[in-house]
C-alpha cells in the first residue's frame, strides 16, 4: 500500500523550521520525504498546506492497564483525537507488569487506582505483556517495569523493609523486565507499597537503570510545601526534601533521572518552582542526566486519601471514631491547608461509587455545606462511602505562568498522565492535552512550534530510546499527524473534545480521518516497542 501526502507544512522532529513538501508511506514505513514527490501511489491525500508532524507521543501514560482490556478501543479514543500515537507506559511504579506466575498478590497492584477488571489475562513480564497487545491495541506502546508492582509481588503492601530474599527477588523482577525490552524502571514513592521503601533499596533499583542505560522515572515522595510524607510541618519544603531523595539515590552516577509531572500542590508550593529546577541543574553539572515531563492542566486526578495521614487510615473503625483521634486529624488537616494554600473549595469529587453520582463535581465544601455538616466530617464521609478509595479531582497543582515558563525548558517533555475512568468525571486531560500545547506555542506563551513538537515527538523517542519513531525520517515506521494551525490557535480549549487535528497514522494506517475514526483499523493498528 503507497499512500502520498502532499503539499503538506512538515516539521520533522528534529526542532528544525518546517518545510513545504510530501512525504511517501509505503505500507507500514516512510518511503520518502521530499518536495514534488511524484511516486506512484495507491492513495493521495492533498494536505493543501496543512502541517504534518510524526505522531504524538505520550511520554507518561498507565494505559498500559487499558491495552489490555477486552475492548480497548474506548480508553485510546480521545488520545488518538489529540493526535497521539504512541504511549510510555507503567509509570508511577505501578505497571501492569512485574510478577512472577502464581504470584498471590496481583490484586495488589494498580496503587488503588486500576485493577484487573474486563481484562484479556494477568501478564507479569513483558514477554507476556507484549505477546498479548501487539496487534491488538489501537496505538504503539512500550512500558516501564513499576517498583510498586514489583514489590507488592513479593511482600504485599506490607510497612516494613524487605527481607534479603525478597528485596533480592523483587530485583530480579525488574532486572528480568529491563532484559526483555522494557524502557525503564519507574518508582512511585507515594503510592503503596512504594511509600515504604528507603533510600538503600531505591539505590539499588537505581543502579539497575545505570547498569542497562534506561531511565527511571519518578513519582517524588512529595509534590507540595507540606505532606503526608514527612513529619515536619514547618522548615524545608516537602517537594524539596523528596527532590533530595532522589538526589541521594542518584548522586555519583549517570542515571537518567526523569521526575514525573513537575506539578506544586497548593498555592503556597508554587515559590518551589525556581529551587526545583536550581536543584535539578546542580544535579545535571554533577552528571545526573535529569529531565521532567508536564501536562497541560492546573488540575490533577488523586485518590481522596492523598490529604489522609498513613496512622489515621490504619486504624480500626473504632478507634478512628475516637473523640481524640478525629481532633488530632482535624488539626493536624486544618494546619496542612493552611500551609499549602489549599483547602477543601480545591477538592472535587469525581467519583465516589455507584448511588453517590449526587456528589460528582462538587467540592467538599459544598457537599459539606449540602449536608449540614463540617468540612472534615464531610471529607470523613466521602472517604468512608468510597472505602477509601474515592477519585477526586484537585487544585490547583499549578499555574499557566509556570507551565509556560517549563515548556520553554528543554529538559522538560510532554504527556498527559490521563486515563479514562469507566465512570465519573472525567481529567480533562484525555480530551486536549497535546493541543493545547501546541495551541501555547502559536499564541506566543508556549515555546517555538518546531521545538513543541519535538518536545512531544523525537525528544521523547530520544529519552526513552524508542526505535525507528518520534521523527519524519525514510525507512522509520509512519506514525503521522495532519493538524491545522489556525484551528488550533483560534480554538477554545477544555471543551471535553480535542481541537485541530485532522488526520492520524498509525503505523501506515489512517485511523482518525477528520472526526471519523476507523474502528476496524484500530482493532490491530498498534504495536509492541521493545527497548532492546
Amino acid at each position: 500500500m503507497r499512500q502520498l501526502l502532499k503539499n503538506a507544512k512538515i516539521y520533522d522532529g528534529t526542532g528544525a523550521k518546517p518545510f513545504k513538501g510530501d512525504v511517501l508511506i509505503v505500507d507500514d514505513r516512510i518511503g520518502m520525504v521530499g518536495k514534488g514527490l511524484t511516486d506512484e501511489a495507491d492513495q493521495i491525500y492533498d494536505l493543501n498546506g496543512k502541517s504534518l508532524a510524526p505522531g504524538f507521543i505520550d511520554g507518561h501514560s498507565h494505559n498500559d492497564w487499558f491495552a489490555i482490556k477486552k475492548d480497548p478501543l474506548p480508553y485510546f479514543e480521545p488520545f488518538i483525537r489529540q493526535g497521539i500515537t504512541t504511549f510510555v507506559t507503567g509509570n508511577c511504579g505501578i505497571s501492569t507488569i512485574g510478577f512472577e506466575p502464581g504470584c498471590p498478590n496481583t490484586d495488589k497492584l494498580g496503587g488503588g487506582l486500576f485493577r484487573f477488571r474486563d481484562t484479556t489475562g494477568e501478564y507479569g513480564t513483558v514477554d507476556e505483556f507484549f505477546d498479548a497487545v501487539d496487534g491488538r491495541m489501537p496505538c504503539n506502546m512500550t512500558i516501564l517495569a513499576g517498583h510498586c508492582s514489583a514489590r507488592a509481588a513479593v511482600s504485599g503492601n506490607v510497612n516494613r523493609p524487605l527481607t534479603p530474599e525478597e528485596e533480592q527477588q523483587m530485583l530480579a523482577i525488574l532486572e528480568k523486565a529491563l532484559q526483555q525490552g522494557a524502557a525503564g524502571l519507574s518508582l512511585g514513592m507515594m503510592y503503596e507499597p512504594g511509600v515504604y521503601a528507603q533510600v538503600d533499596e531505591l539505590k539499588k533499583v537505581a543502579d539497575l537503570c545505570v547498569k542497562y542505560n534506561k531511565p527511571l522515572t519518578v513519582h517524588p515522595r512529595a509534590e507540595s510545601k507540606v505532606s503526608m510524607a514527612y513529619p515536619q510541618l514547618f522548615g524545608r519544603s516537602h517537594l524539596l526534601r523528596a527532590f533530595d531523595e532522589l538526589a541521594e539515590i542518584s548522586r555519583g552516577t549517570n542515571l537518567k533521572l526523569h521526575y514525573s509531572h513537575a506539578i506544586f500542590v497548593g498555592r503556597r508550593s508554587f515559590k518551589d518552582k525556581n529551587e526545583l529546577l536550581k536543584l535539578m541543574e546542580q544535579l545535571r553539572s554533577e552528571g545526573v542526566d535529569v529531565m521532567y515531563d508536564i501536562y497541560n492542566e492546573l488540575q490533577g486526578v488523586s485518590v481522596i486519601t492523598a490529604i489522609l495521614p498513613g496512622w489515621y487510615q490504619s486504624m480500626s473503625p473504632e478507634e478512628k471514631k475516637k473523640p481524640l483521634n478525629r481532633l488530632k486529624l482535624t488539626v493536624l488537616i486544618r494546619a496542612t491547608s493552611l500551609l499549602l494554600g489549599f483547602t477543601f473549595k480545591d477538592i472535587i469529587v469525581a467519583y465516589m461509587g455507584p448511588g453517590y453520582e449526587r456528589f460528582e463535581g462538587k467540592s467538599v465544601h459544598q457537599i459539606a455545606k449540602e449536608e449540614k455538616m463540617s468540612d472534615v466530617d464531610a471529607y470523613l464521609m466521602l472517604c468512608e462511602i468510597s472505602h477509601f478509595k474515592g477519585r477526586v479531582n484537585m487544585g490547583p497543582y499549578t499555574t499557566p505562568e509556570i507551565i509556560s515558563a517549563f515548556e520553554k525548558d528543554a529538559h522538560c517533555l510532554y504527556m498527559t498522565d490521563a486515563w479514562v475512568e469507566e465512570h465519573g468525571i472525567q481529567n480533562p486531560a484525555i480530551y486536549d492535552c497535546f493541543p493545547k500545547f501546541l495551541r501555547d506555542s502559536l499564541r506566543k506563551t508556549g515555546d517555538t512550534l518546531p521545538n513543541t513538537i519535538r518536545r512531544m515527538t523525537g525528544a521523547t523517542a530520544d529519552r526513552f530510546m524508542i526505535p525507528e519513531r518520534g521523527y519524519l525520517k525514510e525507512g522509520y515506521y509512519a506514525d503521522l499527524t495532519v493538524f491545522d494551525e489556525k484551528t488550533i490557535r483560534n480554538a477554545v480549549p477544555d471543551q471535553e473534545k480535542s481541537f485541530g487535528i485532522e488526520k492520524v497514522f498509525v503505523n501506515g494506517k489512517m485511523v482518525l480521518d477528520e472526526d471519523k475514526l476507523d474502528k476496524e483499523v484500530l482493532k490491530t493498528s498498534g504495536k509492541a516497542i521493545r527497548i532492546l
